[in-house]
């Protein structure tokens, strides 16, 4: 089997991460700061702007190849893809430490939990289909 579906999100939420690692390596290097964020908040919601979603990304993505691979069909597949992709974007936009209930960062980690719960359920339907 080919995949189709999963590998066009992959690639988008790929170039986002490294969007977000650039980040905290500039930051790195203009401070000299090679582990931890010394303190400095600004770094540290770097670090976890691209930590969040180095723990949300992989397993949705696993979960649609697990789906696509599955025979889920292409509806389910490019919501929680797209679901994912706009919600990876909008939550380090809204990560903010003196902020959080900030609209975008709930927006981000809601969007990531349905992407997932999406998925889980196109795999049990392809179970019980």
């Amino acid at each position: 089997m080919v995949l189709e579906i999963t590998p066009i999100y992959a690639v988008l939420l790929a170039a986002l991460m490294l969007v977000l690692w650039i980040n905290v390596a500039k930051t790195r290097a203009a401070k000299g700061i090679s582990i931890g964020d010394a303190g400095d908040v600004a770094l540290h919601e770097k670090i976890r702007r691209h930590g969040n979603f180095i723990e949300w990304v992989p397993i949705v993505l696993l979960m649609m190849l697990m789906a696509e691979l599955r025979g889920v069909g292409g509806v389910w597949l490019h919501s929680a893809g797209v679901l994912l992709v706009v919600s990876r974007a909008l939550h380090p936009l809204g990560l903010k430490a003196d902020a959080p209930k900030h609209p975008l960062r709930i927006a981000g980690n809601t969007g990531s939990l349905f992407a997932l719960v999406i998925c889980a359920a196109g795999i049990v339907y392809s179970y019980l289909g």
